[in-house]
């Protein structure tokens, strides 16, 4: 692994790691008990959402997704720490094992962002509902939108991966897996080949360039998509009050709350790559920094952290919300103990009152 790698890169790259068995084992347990945890935690907002019969809503269908996203990818960590306790001696598995995770983590960024940009657009409706009395597009065509952007966003990341898949088992990149290493976290560098052909070496060489390149890219783009979009959503929050002529007490608090999921999202999404991000920087950048101590700190700090995503999320965007808890009461009570009619004429009345339920969206 080139993060622990102290030999000349002119040598054979394969890797003495009798001095690192504690570290691989270390991160090995951490990793797989971050990913337990996430997997209860994303776990729990999906067995909640489907029981209660919220996956159909348009505010709970992002957070479902996130959810299922960071179950799959909780579930591959796992996969790659189990493989690692049994002494798996398939490189091939190792290496699409790791491509799988790269789609999974990717698809989570862009279905945070998509979440994010959901509360904002729901905000941004009740704006123009208020000015005009209708909403900013057509019904339809923002329920077309809504199911086709989600597909999107996962076929993106399929697609960014499919050079990595296909030219990395054409060059077999993944004849470096070496033990013990093999299936933990992503960035081990186990692109890098022992081919001795330049042109496998240079493939695999690109393969791994665009990997971090993409990973960087996707992450920064959500980090500020999703900075930005919660400064819009604070200052289209006041826009909607001052339009009443009336600031009290209970927009304050709104706008508190919003002032604190505007440090509290990007935060939380910071926190869970920051290591990560910062590992791929080096990596991409100057390598020879991360020898040593400096590449041990970072690779368990990874694991802690990138691997908690489920659970983080499953905190900060489900439970810590009071709206998404109080769906189900609400959802069950207009199912089992209103007609049709009583539920059409309560949803019209909604309708004409939203103004006055923004923190809905928050």
């Amino acid at each position: 692994m080139d993060v622990f790698d102290q030999n000349d890169p002119a040598s054979n790259t394969t890797i003495p790691t009798e001095n690192w068995t504690s570290v691989y084992s270390a991160v090995r347990w951490i990793q797989m008990i971050m990913a337990v945890l996430s997997i209860l935690g994303a776990g729990s907002i999906i067995i909640y959402a489907t029981s209660q019969r919220l996956v159909r809503k348009p505010e709970v269908l992002p957070l479902f997704l996130l959810s299922l996203t960071d179950l799959l990818l909780a579930l591959s960590w796992m996969c790659g720490g189990l493989l690692f306790t049994q002494s798996c001696n398939s490189y091939a598995t190792c290496y699409n094992l790791h491509i799988v995770e790269q789609t999974l983590y990717m698809a989570s960024f862009f279905y945070t962002l998509h979440y994010v940009w959901v509360l904002y657009t729901g905000l941004n409706r009740k704006y123009y509902r208020r000015l005009n009395g209708f909403p900013a597009e057509h019904p339809a065509k923002a329920r077309k939108w809504r199911c086709l952007v989600p597909v999107l966003l996962c076929l993106l990341p399929l697609v960014l991966m499919v050079p990595v898949f296909v030219a990395g088992n054409v060059f077999q990149c993944y004849t470096n897996f070496t033990q013990p290493y093999r299936c933990l976290l992503m960035h081990t560098g186990a692109v890098y080949l022992t081919s001795t052909t330049t042109t496998e070496v240079t493939a695999c060489s690109v393969i791994q360039i665009y990997c971090m390149a993409i990973f960087l890219t996707t992450f920064f783009l959500t980090f500020i998509g999703i900075t930005t979009l919660m400064c819009k959503a604070r200052s289209l929050y006041k826009r909607v009050v001052t339009s009443q002529g009336f600031f009290g007490d209970h927009h304050w608090a709104t706008l508190r709350i919003l002032e604190r999921r505007m440090l509290l999202y990007p935060s939380a999404f910071f926190f869970c790559w920051s290591p990560a991000i910062l590992l791929a920087t080096i990596m991409l950048v100057k390598p020879d920094v991360i020898e040593g101590r400096i590449g041990v700190i970072l690779y368990i700090l990874q694991a802690l952290t990138s691997a908690s995503q489920g659970l983080l999320n499953c905190l900060v965007y489900g439970w810590t919300q009071q709206h998404f808890r109080s769906l189900s009461s609400s959802t069950f009570r207009d199912a089992n103990t209103q007609t049709p009619l009583l539920r059409s004429q309560k949803k019209n009345y909604a309708t004409l009152h939203s103004g006055g339920s923004l923190t809905n969206v928050v």
